[in-house]
C-alpha cells in the first residue's frame, strides 16, 4: 500500500522488496512469472517499467516473464478475487485512516492465506520516461512473443 501515485517505480520497488525478503526461501527458483492486468504503470510498453524490470533481472540474476491478461478479462486475474474478498471484509466500515486500511488488509484471508502488507512511505512521481535511444537499449535485452508482443515478454538472465 502506498500514499502516493502508483507508478512503474513503485511496482518494481515492491518487487525488489519482496524478492530481497523472500529469495532465500526459494533458492531453486531461476525464473519469476509475473501476471499483470493492463494498468498503465506496468505496461510492457511503459519505458521506465521495462528499464526497471531489466535492471532487476541484471542485479538479481533471475529471469522474469511478464504475462498480461487481455482487456476485460479481470475475472481470470486472481488479484481481482483478492480485492473482492478485501472489499467484503471491510464492507460498511469507514476507512478514515491509513492504519485502519492496513489493519483490515492484514486481518483478511484469501483461501486461508493472509497477505503481506507493508506501507510504502516513499513519494513517487509519474511520467518518468526513457528516450527512444535509451529504450532501444532496453529492447535489446527483452524478448517479445511474436504476435503477442504486448502481452508476453521475457527478460532472460544473461549474466
Amino acid at each position: 500500500m502506498n500514499q502516493t501515485f502508483t507508478s512503474s517505480d513503485f511496482i518494481v520497488d515492491c518487487l525488489e522488496d519482496f524478492w530481497k525478503t523472500n529469495k532465500d526461501k526459494f533458492p531453486e527458483v531461476t525464473k519469476l512469472l509475473l501476471n499483470f492486468d493492463n494498468g498503465g504503470e506496468n505496461s510492457s510498453r511503459r519505458t521506465q517499467f521495462m528499464k526497471r524490470i531489466v535492471d532487476f533481472v541484471e542485479n538479481e540474476k533471475i529471469e522474469i516473464e511478464l504475462a498480461y491478461y487481455p482487456p476485460y478479462h479481470s475475472k481470470y486475474n486472481p488479484i481481482e478475487r483478492v480485492w473482492g474478498v478485501l472489499e467484503k471484509h471491510w464492507n460498511g466500515s469507514l476507512l478514515d485512516s491509513v492504519s485502519k486500511v492496513i489493519g483490515f488488509a492484514k486481518s483478511m484471508t484469501y483461501n486461508g492465506v493472509s497477505p503481506i502488507v507493508k506501507l510504502v512511505d516513499k513519494v513517487y512521481t509519474t511520467g518518468v520516461k526513457l528516450t527512444e535511444v535509451e529504450m532501444s537499449e532496453v529492447e535489446k535485452k527483452i524478448i517479445r512473443l511474436t504476435g503477442l508482443e504486448n502481452w508476453s515478454v521475457r527478460v532472460p538472465c544473461l549474466g
